[in-house]
């Protein structure tokens, strides 16, 4: 009996096999890893995965999907919420198992997800999802930009990501109303030491009222808790980086921009910037095995740092300057004095 797609679970069931091989290559599984799959619908990216890794652990709400899963001799299915699993006690596992984690998330509570993996990215090598693209977007997006916000402060804080690939709706049956984009995430091995919840309180307070300058929204906050910082509060929250910057001292593509822009300002030589456009470019291609991701990247690593190039003089052309008669001429008067 085919199964009828749920609304209120936000079930699209992935359908194209050459999104899935895709999908699959960025991941890249390996036998005997410890991965989990949240949301795994129809099997249709569980089954390459597990033929690959031999045993995989998947999350299903959806009653009727687990109960046919569970006929899979090399599945390991959880029954459950994803926002009250703990990854930390995840059946069968040891307490120093570190997770690969994968999936199609539900696109209407897909940031919650996100903010219940935080508390948990200690127990995991690498997050691969499938999200609506705007929200992809966000979380990886530049200061200074449209798209950058809360979401992208409180992950890029704890994750190194990258945008992999873009997926049309397409490739789903039934297709969503909206694109969708594929997403990788890697915990920092060093996060800046900071207690999560005020971080969080922080981040929302500054982005309250984004237009605006941090001395009126951030600046009350840290007066009303008693604070004094000499954070600069005279720009806007979207303008602020959500890491310190450094001018490339690793390679991470937000720093380049903002370690560029911080250090150096507009008096950047042509020729630097040149160097530095092909130093990225190689890494990234590197990083991301050639793939069209890169362009996109690069211009995106380098959106904001422009050349003024000064005019080049015009060529003075004279006028050619015409003499239009008085009216009394035309008409042959003379002046009458």
């Amino acid at each position: 009996m085919k199964h009828i797609a749920r609304k209120r679970f936000g079930q699209h069931f992935l359908t194209d096999p050459s999104v899935i091989e895709a999908i699959v290559r960025c991941i890249d599984p390996r036998a005997g890893q410890s991965m989990v799959e949240i949301g795994p619908g129809l099997a249709a990216l569980t089954q390459p995965l597990v033929e690959r890794v031999g045993h995989l652990s998947v999350i299903e709400l959806d009653r009727d999907l687990a109960q046919h899963l569970r006929q899979h001799p090399q599945l390991n299915v959880i029954e459950a919420d994803v926002l009250n699993v703990d990854f930390a006690q995840l059946t069968g596992s040891h307490a120093d198992t570190r997770w690969r984690v994968v999936g199609n998330l539900p696109y209407n509570i897909s940031t919650p997800i996100l903010f219940h993996l935080l508390d948990h990215a200690e127990h995991v090598i690498d997050q691969h999802f499938m999200l609506q693209k705007e929200v992809v977007e966000r979380m990886v997006a530049l200061p200074s930009t449209a798209a950058y916000g809360r979401l992208s402060v409180m992950l890029q804080w704890r994750y190194d990501m990258d945008l992999l690939m873009h997926i049309g709706p397409e490739a789903f049956e039934p297709p969503p109303k909206v694109d969708s984009a594929i997403v990788r995430m890697v915990p920092k091995t060093q996060p800046l030491p900071l207690a999560f919840d005020v971080l969080s309180e922080l981040v929302q307070v500054a982005f309250s009222q984004r237009r605006k300058l941090l001395r009126h929204t951030l600046g009350v906050w840290l007066q009303q808790k008693g604070l004094d910082s000499d954070f600069d509060l005279q720009r806007r929250a979207e303008e602020v980086p959500a890491r310190p910057s450094a001018l490339i001292v690793h390679f991470d593509p937000p720093a380049v921009v903002i370690g560029v822009v911080a250090a150096v300002g507009q008096d950047v030589p042509k020729l630097a910037i040149m160097r530095l456009r092909f130093d990225v470019t190689h890494r990234l291609g590197v990083a991301l095995r050639g793939q069209h991701v890169v362009q996109g990247l690069c211009k995106q690593v380098l959106h904001g740092v422009s050349f003024q190039r000064k005019p080049r003089p015009r060529a003075i052309i004279p006028r050619k300057i015409s003499r239009v008669p008085p009216r009394n001429e035309k008409l042959g008067a003379t002046a009458v004095t």
